[in-house]
């Protein structure tokens, strides 16, 4: 059974005349009378009672009238959601954003903007560190991921838009003498005891510290690891060393803790958008576009 001999159906059973449902459909009378003695056939019951006079539903007709509106009507509903789909404007998108996004503006007013414009799209996000949004991302898990700077090559797969820059901070026991300090050299840590991510975690900022550190002269000394941002920071106003965060963490306002920029040029990480290089979708793209604008208007 075809959609067509459906529509014909109807035509005519809305019409009650052949003539009528001909000139409606632009198709010939003949053709039509024979389209429909074909679904007659194929449904296994008469539909219409018809003479030269009139043409009339039978009991039949009325009930298999109902349910063929109602299977035309989902034909339309479901070529509608293909083009909406198409246009981007319906859908899903699943999105990564690491531990610190969230505490920037500019990722509230990305989504923010995007449901508004594009309220068909189920929007699924998942907290994830960067170096696993990249793997989802690679195994088509992820359409995007809000990630930072990261040390190892980007697969081939995956290309990057920079969206902001954020500096890095020292996260310290109120009580320190380095939060004496204004601006802290990332050399007048050493020998301090830290506390982190762990090395597994994925995160950026992991490696970064270490490069940073090297390359002032010393090795950071671990003291304790923890797999939260909030943690991480309240075990520092415990004492149990200092952390180097970045400065959207800020947002976090514990009692005992302090944030204190670090002097080095260099101590600062990006915030990226990930996505593959396949292009993705009309949904991605529309995503993508509304990060660069808001990301422009931050500068």
């Amino acid at each position: 059974m075809e959609l067509r001999h459906l529509r014909y159906f109807v035509a005519v059973a809305e019409e009650l005349s052949f003539t009528r449902a001909a000139d409606r459909l632009h198709i010939g009378q003949p053709p039509l009378s024979q389209q429909i003695q074909a679904l007659e056939h194929e449904v296994g019951a008469r539909l219409l009672d018809r003479n030269k006079r009139r043409v009339l539903l039978t009991e039949a007709g009325k009930l298999f009238l109902d349910d063929a509106r109602r299977v035309l009507a989902l034909a339309d509903q479901a070529k509608e959601t293909a083009r909406r789909a198409e246009r981007g404007e319906a859908g899903q998108l699943k999105v990564g954003f690491t531990y610190s996004t969230p505490f920037t503006p500019l990722f509230a007013t990305v989504v923010r903007r995007y449901r508004q414009l594009y309220p068909g799209v189920l929007l699924t996000f998942v907290e994830m560190a960067t170096l696993h949004q990249l793997e989802k991302l690679e195994a088509r898990e992820l359409d995007l991921g809000f990630v930072r700077t990261v040390a190892v090559p980007l697969p081939d797969t995956v290309k990057m838009t920079s969206l902001r820059t954020d500096p890095l901070r020292v996260v310290l026991p109120a009580d320190s003498p380095l939060a004496r300090q204004d601006s802290i050299a990332v050399k007048d840590l050493a020998g301090q005891p830290f506390v982190v991510f762990p090395k597994d975690a994925g995160t950026g900022i992991y490696p970064q510290l270490f490069r940073l550190c090297r390359a002032a002269g010393f090795t950071p000394q671990i003291a304790m690891e923890a797999g939260e941002a909030s943690t991480i920071i309240g075990l520092v106003a415990a004492g149990c060393g200092i952390s180097v965060l970045p400065s959207s963490f800020e947002g976090i306002h514990m009692e005992g803790v302090v944030y204190r920029p670090l002097a080095d040029p260099e101590a600062a990480t990006s915030l990226l958008l990930a996505q593959r290089t396949d292009g993705g979708n009309a949904m991605v793209a529309a995503f993508v576009a509304l990060a660069r604008e808001a990301a422009a208007a931050e500068q």
